[in-house]
């Protein structure tokens, strides 16, 4: 976490410039787009990388895992499609960034983190911004029964397939967004539940995220 959490003119300035750079590359979500420009990415780095906070690029945050490019994180949320008020589950907090987005968007979040160390700075994170987010401690891979089913599903670590048991905790009209694929490089998809055992996915571009872990994963 950066030691100092300022967020000043320079910084909002370089927000702006990535709203801009995202909208070159495709996305057209200006609620996304408005959500980049709120949440501060650079409380979420190390200091040794609050220079670069606001490239299009990931930078570790500890753990093994990062915090993923911008455009990756605007790509996922975009084709989430979210509305206001939408319950949402996210497999895999990290750093706490892309929660921040999808709460800054006034979805209602439930995320998990397998790794304790990141959880807890993540908790320490949202609560500092004032953002409102469910997080959890446990295996995503085997996503949230409690709470289920939820509107949309975001998976934010690269899985070799699509947990079952994730397709079943949407509601029907509800979207799954997770990148498939080996250790290297994943594809991503997104399914829709159009009726009770009816799903509908879509195959969009390739990325590269860290393993998704837990006994539905790797």
């Amino acid at each position: 976490m950066a030691a100092t959490l300022i967020d000043n003119y320079r910084h909002k300035g370089l927000r702006k410039n990535l709203v801009a750079l995202l909208k070159e590359k495709g996305i057209s979500d200006e609620k996304v787009l408005e959500a980049v420009g709120t949440v501060p990415r650079h409380y979420f780095l190390d200091d040794i990388f609050l220079e670069f906070a606001y490239s299009d690029k990931a930078f570790r945050i500890g753990a093994g895992q990062t915090i993923s490019q911008p455009y990756t994180v605007a790509y996922q949320t975009e084709v989430l499609n979210i509305k206001k008020g939408n319950l949402v589950l996210e497999i895999g907090t990290g750093s706490g960034y892309q929660t921040s987005i999808l709460a800054c968007m006034g979805a209602k979040v439930i995320s998990i983190e397998r790794i304790a160390t990141l959880h807890e700075k993540a908790k320490q994170m949202l609560k500092h911004l004032g953002y409102k987010a469910q997080l959890i401690l446990g295996d995503g891979s085997k996503g949230y029964a409690a709470k289920q089913p939820f509107d949309k599903i975001i998976v934010t670590a690269g899985a070799p397939s699509i947990p079952d048991v994730l397709l079943r905790q949407l509601k029907i009209g509800g979207i799954l967004v997770i990148p498939v694929g080996d250790e290297k490089q994943q594809t991503m998809i997104s399914v829709i539940r159009n009726s009770e055992d009816g799903f509908e996915k879509i195959i969009l571009d390739e990325f590269k995220f860290v393993p998704l872990l837990g006994d539905n994963a790797w």
